[in-house]
Parts: structure tokens; C-alpha cells; sequence
């Protein structure tokens, strides 16, 4: 009856989806009905992503970002989002708890998927959360964040580290959740 062919969402799915986002039941089925609608084939290419993403922010240029925090979803590496990679994305970025949030962050800057983060990689992130700011926000910001290197050289030395080294996933999460400044800066939130 629920196959993935038809409009209704798996049981399976549903189940999992229930069970690890904050999501309803009746939230996933209208989510699942709405996606099945804009992606009749059941998948979102990383350009669909990109074109979504970059609607959020409409004043930036989301779309590296958009790169990045799709590569850290695609947890099957097949170059498109299913819908329980999509529900776990939307989760994830509005609402996931704080642990789960830095554990996705984690994979967001882990670039190359090897299982630390380096520097060149935070700068690469930084980078990409920049573009991200609207011109007119980027006057308000500290003198030692207002350039995407500087914001990223901040964020490292958090983490007491030399340039050559690199971060596991327990010691970011850990660094981050023991600075407020960190958790910021590793993130984007626009001030409207």
C-alpha cells in the first residue's frame, strides 16, 4: 500500500523520521506530500537544493554554502536527497537539539569526509557563511570577524590548536559547547 511510488509516505519512513526529529506524524505526511509534488522522481539535485536554499536568503549568495550543507546530507553520496535526508536536513538546521546540531556542524566542515576538520577547512566553511552575510550586516560585525579569514582564524584558536593540526568530532563539539563565541561564529543568523 505505502510503496514508494504511490503519495503516502512509508511506515518505515515515517517511523524513523517520528522517532529522530520533532516532527508529528501529520507534519512529515504534509511534508511528504509537498516534496513528492515539487520532486515527482522522489529525489532534490544538489542544483533543486541550491535553488531552495538561496530563497532563504535572498539578500546573500547562499549558494557555496548550500554546496557545503548539502554534501553533509547526502549521507549516501548518490548526489541527490532523498525525502528522509531532506526531513533530517530540515530538522537538523531549524531545530535539532544542540549535540545533534554540532555533530551535523561537524560533517558541515569536515569537507573532505576524512573525520577531522583542519584549518584550511574552517576557512573554507568560513568562507561560505560569509556569503551568507548581506553587505549592509557586515559593517556591524568586529573588527577581529569582519572578513571570512579573520572569522576563521578566531574560531581556531578556540580550539588551541596549531595550523598544521587537525580536530576530532568530540573535540569540536566539546570546544563548542563550552564557548558561546565559537557556537556563533560557526553559524550564520540573519539580524531581521
Amino acid at each position: 500500500m505505502g510503496n514508494s511510488k504511490s503519495g503516502i509516505v512509508s511506515k518505515e519512513i515515517l517511523e524513523d523520521l517520528k522517532l529522530n526529529t520533532k516532527f508529528t506524524e501529520t507534519e512529515i505526511t504534509q511534508w511528504y506530500e509537498n516534496f513528492k509534488k515539487q520532486c515527482p522522481t522522489g529525489r532534490i539535485s544538489k542544483e533543486e537544493f541550491e535553488s531552495i536554499y538561496g530563497k532563504f536568503f535572498p539578500e546573500s549568495d547562499a549558494q557555496t554554502y548550500a554546496q557545503h550543507v548539502f554534501r553533509s546530507f547526502d549521507t549516501n553520496d548518490d548526489g541527490t536527497l532523498d525525502f528522509k535526508e531532506y526531513i533530517i536536513a530540515l530538522h537538523m538546521t531549524s531545530t535539532g537539539k544542540t549535540t545533534r546540531k554540532l555533530e551535523w556542524a561537524f560533517s558541515l566542515f569536515d569537507v573532505d569526509k576524512n573525520g577531522y576538520i583542519t584549518k584550511s577547512e574552517v576557512k573554507e566553511i568560513c568562507a561560505a557563511i560569509f556569503k551568507l552575510i548581506p553587505k549592509d550586516e557586515l559593517s556591524a560585525l568586529p573588527s577581529d570577524e569582519n572578513s571570512a579569514e579573520k572569522r576563521a582564524n578566531k574560531l581556531w584558536t578556540f580550539f588551541d590548536k596549531g595550523d598544521t593540526d587537525r580536530i576530532a568530532e568530540g573535540e569540536f563539539i566539546q570546544g563548542v559547547m563550552e564557548n558561546e563565541d565559537a557556537l556563533r561564529l560557526i553559524q550564520y543568523t540573519p539580524l531581521k
